[in-house]
């Protein structure tokens, strides 16, 4: 397979939840591939938008908040207004709370099923709109180990992810045919600003570690081949698959 599969070059790609983490990750690899990138954030992505300037690749800074669905039409509309088109959005922004499922509230629910659900479908909405009347794209959800498993004191996020699991591949149904491509990537256990918790607690580190058969934490970077291939024409007939990249988590 020629490497031109995987090229990006000509494309635009959104990526929300990009100031650091995941988000960078995946956006500077897009950019690497060729693809210049609309990077959404509650905060300027500054520091991800200098690593896309310094391959060469051009980056929008869309300050958006997703805990609701009010900016989903102007974050579409305003890069393509800046980039001159729309062929990828990578939905990874995300929230997470956590507590005893006892004790857990409903701002906890409703806030994070807001941000890692809702707002997910209406912004895939409004850049599909766009997809069809271009003649496809691609949208990469980010799913997460919790859309397989239960997980412990973080119902609103596994409802949400597990959600998210089933939305890839109920949009999938729908848009296969008119030439979008629906996927999710679902990282395993990733250093980032959300498992700092995790990472601190020395006894879930220890366990965590145990059970990846890569006896490491991954690094956001580790996603970035993941979502380059699922934006690529390599994917092309790739339609509502969850891609694990999780270190070997799910086969142990």
């Amino acid at each position: 397979m020629s490497n031109s599969y995987f090229d990006l070059t000509g494309k635009v790609a959104i990526v929300t939840g990009a100031n650091t983490g995941i988000g960078q990750g995946i956006a500077v690899a897009l950019a690497e591939a060729g693809a210049d990138i609309a990077l959404v954030g509650r905060t300027d992505a500054n520091e991800t938008a200098e690593k896309i300037h310094a391959v060469g690749r051009k980056a929008e800074l869309i300050r958006a908040d997703l805990s609701t669905t009010e900016p989903c039409e102007n974050i579409v509309s305003t890069a393509q207004d800046a980039l001159g088109g729309l062929d990828i959005l990578v939905n990874n922004a995300g929230i997470i709370r956590r507590n005893d499922a006892l004790d857990f509230t409903e701002d906890d629910w409703d806030s994070v099923m807001d941000t890692n659900l809702k707002s997910l479908f209406f912004l895939s909405q409004a850049a599909a709109k766009v997809m069809v009347e271009n003649g496809g794209g691609k949208i990469i959800n980010i799913a997460s180990m919790l859309t397989f498993q239960g997980g412990i004191r973080v119902a609103s996020y596994t409802a949400s992810k597990s959600g998210v699991g089933g939305l890839t591949k109920l949009l999938a149904n729908e848009w296969a045919a008119r030439g979008i491509n629906v996927n999710a990537i679902a990282p395993g256990y990733i250093a980032t600003n959300n498992t700092a918790a995790l990472q601190a607690d020395e006894q879930r580190n220890a366990e965590i570690l145990g059970r990846i058969p890569a006896s490491r934490w991954g690094d956001p970077d580790d996603l970035g081949g993941a979502a380059v291939f699922l934006s690529s024409d390599a994917a092309n007939y790739v339609h509502g698959h969850i891609l694990a990249v999780d270190g070997g988590w799910l086969a142990r």
